[in-house]
């Protein structure tokens, strides 16, 4: 008894410094009803705020996503970036259209402001890459952005950069959580109610200027598109983008032009997730576009779908990966092409081929950002840096104009992205790849699965001998630690499986490749059919190993 009365005692505290009436509210329905089990789930830690910032269900106490937990998190940003000599520097704001990103926006304003620092908040919903960009381009020492991206509808998120306009990575993550953790009141932070400044669309036209630096001078801008923003942010950027670069209009997804917090024609507003592009398909029955463009909700991702046949069919994150660095690479590109360890090999090979540097990193822009003379940077979740002088994070608005215009180039010679890819592959070998994604609602399921593969690796997958085992917790010597397992296989096909958790959303995350030699075109069909049959193959003797 004594421990639920502690833990009401606890939500009344929080319930009383609680700035949002909204969620005061929804916290005191809670104890009102005594519901010691929702309230011990609420309180039964914090958000921890790491190098993806913060991410979670939005609700009130210290385990969701709230105005409070916000303001702790901006404070402790403020009071580390003050730490760290910036006493004055300027912080740049940008959010999405989720429920309460302005709200959360307007309160890191207000906690910068009242620390000191001076604040600059985007003047509506915006583009993450329009805040990536906002960050060099103001002289801003951290920028913050408030969006989940992909997540369900009751999430919401929180992003940190630091000057150089990527992502924070160890120890800045480990540096903000202890200044998090050292607050121990909201009366203690200072919010005054004006103080910042709201920006005007400078910023935004300067990164549409920007986009100019994408494309080729006086290359063909023929290929016509459907594109949704699917529910999100991007439309009005990236019409703003094709018309500015003398693209044919896109043809919208009119049901999911428009930003809209619930994402109400799909079950998760993800291009990768099943279902998500069936509006876009529909439409694209209906106009025959030469492709279709879509960007996740704050547009920092970019999918591609092409005509296969009869068909519509999206492109892997690896093919448009593989498609823009080819690309890049006919036009001449100098300078380091890099990808995370989970995406395919076949940059890799598309860069040696044309004598330039490669990198791989851990997973996620953070990371393929800080790649020292980054020219192109990409990873299979859809993410593309395609201009990395002008946004040092994924971009989804560059990425749709990049591959647009190699759309445009190959309509004038007859052909299709599909006839490039069938090019690579011959030159290349047929680097076939899939994820098997497994998305639970308990997360000790996901710690279970790991902790069965390292306690009992397997020693065969597909049929095909386990050459080495990695537990990249070690780290290795080009790679900083991280949860993670990665399998190389014996034989021709050079197999590969990465295993690891998410670090955005509650799933276990597995990566598979195999290359199939391809001596020429004739024989594509039957490599593809390989490959195809290695791959289920790898998932669903991985799907045992792992348990689930």
């Amino acid at each position: 008894m004594q421990d639920d009365a502690e833990l009401i005692a606890r939500a009344r505290a929080w319930q009383a410094e609680d700035p949002d009436a909204e969620t005061r509210e929804e916290l005191g329905k809670l104890i009102d009803a005594q519901d010691t089990e929702e309230l011990a789930e609420r309180f039964a830690g914090t958000l921890q705020f790491g190098t993806a910032g913060l991410r979670g269900e939005l609700g009130a106490g210290p385990m969701r996503m709230n105005r409070s937990v916000v303001i702790r998190a901006a404070a402790g940003l403020a009071a580390y970036l003050k730490s760290t000599g910036h006493t004055d520097g300027l912080v740049v704001i940008g959010y999405d259209a989720r429920y309460k990103s302005a709200d959360f926006a307007r309160d890191t304003a207000a906690v910068m402001t009242g620390a000191g620092l001076r604040a600059a908040v985007l003047p509506r919903p915006l583009p993450t890459p329009v805040l990536a960009f906002a960050i060099r381009h103001l002289g801003a020492v951290a920028g913050v952005e408030v969006t989940a991206s992909h997540n369900p509808p009751r999430d919401n998120g929180y992003k940190v950069y630091l000057g150089d306009g990527s992502q924070i990575v160890p120890p800045a993550d480990t540096g903000i959580a202890a200044e998090i953790d050292a607050i121990r009141s909201l009366d203690d932070v200072p919010r005054p109610e004006s103080g910042w400044e709201t920006l005007g669309d400078e910023v935004l036209d300067a990164y549409l200027a920007r986009t100019d630096a994408v494309l080729a001078a006086g290359s063909p801008r023929t290929a016509r598109t459907v594109y949704t923003a699917m529910h999100g942010v991007g439309k009005d950027t990236v019409l703003a983008a094709f018309a500015r670069a003398g693209f044919p209009e896109p043809v919208l997804v009119a049901e999911q032009a428009e930003p809209d917090p619930d994402f109400p024609t799909v079950a998760f507003p993800n291009p990768e997730e099943p279902g998500a592009m069936d509006l876009a398909f529909a439409k694209a029955g209906e106009v025959e576009p030469d492709l279709i463009v879509a960007n996740d909700p704050d547009a920092d991702r970019c999918a591609a779908a092409v005509k296969d046949g009869e068909q519509w069919r999206m492109l892997r994150g690896d093919e448009v990966g593989a498609l823009l660095a080819a690309h890049l690479v006919r036009r001449g590109a100098q300078g380091t092409f890099a990808e995370s360890i989970v995406s395919s090999s076949l940059l890799g090979r598309i860069a040696e081929k044309a004598g330039l540097p490669y990198e791989e990193t851990l997973t996620g822009f953070k990371w393929i950002a800080r790649v020292e003379g980054l020219r192109y940077g990409y990873e299979e979740a859809l993410g593309y840096c395609v201009d990395p002088e002008g946004v040092r994070d994924k971009d989804g608005i560059t990425a749709a104009l990049l591959i647009t215009e190699l759309a445009s180039e190959l309509k004038e010679q007859g052909r299709t992205l599909l006839d490039l890819l069938d090019d690579l592959a011959v030159e290349h070998g047929l680097h076939a790849t899939d994820q098997l994604s497994v998305r639970v609602q308990d997360l000790s399921l996901i710690a279970d699965a790991m902790r069965r593969l390292r306690e009992q690796p397997p020693t065969a997958l597909a049929g095909l001998t386990v050459a080495s085992a990695e537990d990249l917790t070690q780290g290795t010597a080009t790679l900083p630690p991280t949860d993670g397992l990665r399998y190389h296989l014996d034989g021709d096909y050079k197999a590969r499986v990465i295993v690891r958790p998410s670090g955005t959303e509650p799933k276990l995350k597995c990566y598979l490749e195999a290359v199939v030699p391809v001596g020429s075109a004739d024989e594509l069909p039957a490599a593809r059919a390989r490959g195809a049959e290695l791959l289920d193959a790898l998932k669903h003797d991985l799907s045992e190993a792992a348990g689930i």
